[in-house]
């Protein structure tokens, strides 16, 4: 059982009150969180990797705990996206391990969610950025939830560290109007529309 030991976590809410034209009658939200772990796999080859994805379940389901808290509840959130930064002394193998126990704890938490969680992974050294994207939880075609939110430590992660990071978010962009699927004609059957 590889030990993924959090050396730090922080979170992120951002709220968007103007973005040109006239304020939005409620501003927009999105939040992120991440975490900073060791990489128990740095430096060598595993041939087997994915049952290391079960030890990081709770650690995903504590992630979208706090942040549907931060954003006022589940009933707000309608976008998602998932990603991570793996150090230079890892793969990015290490860095996918992210899908499952970050994903189906958002998607779990959330409630009926069809569409797939947007991902995004690098490899990268201290201070490295990630651009998570956004998308719809049950229509991935709806474009007014195409969107993102940048995420970070200024000292991660380390060779053999991995940041994991969940993001969400509450309505589309502010004035959205590149057409596409509404918010009114979802279905949320298939995942698309």
């Amino acid at each position: 059982m590889p030990e993924f030991t959090i050396r730090k976590m922080q979170l992120i809410v951002e709220e968007v009150r103007h973005d040109g034209g006239p304020p939005p009658d409620v501003p927009r939200k999105l939040g992120a969180i991440i975490a900073c772990v060791s990489n128990p796999f740095a430096g060598r080859y595993e041939p087997d990797l994915q049952p290391a994805m079960d030890d990081l379940k709770p650690l995903g389901h504590e992630m979208s705990l706090k942040l549907i808290e931060a954003l006022g509840g589940k009933e707000h959130i309608d976008g998602y996206g998932k990603g991570a930064i793996v150090g230079e002394n890892g793969e990015l193998e290490h860095a996918a391990l992210w899908h499952v126990p970050g994903g189906y704890a958002m998607r779990g938490l959330l409630g009926e969610s069809n569409a797939i969680v947007p991902s995004c992974m690098k490899r990268g050294g201290v201070g490295s950025r990630l651009d998570i994207p956004l998308g719809h939880i049950n229509a991935a075609y709806v474009r007014g939830h195409f969107d993102g939110i940048e995420v970070g430590f200024p000292d991660g992660p380390k060779a053999d560290e991995i940041v994991f990071a969940l993001a969400m978010s509450c309505g589309s962009r502010i004035h959205s109007r590149m057409g596409g699927l509404e918010l009114k004609d979802v279905k949320g059957q298939d995942g698309l529309r």
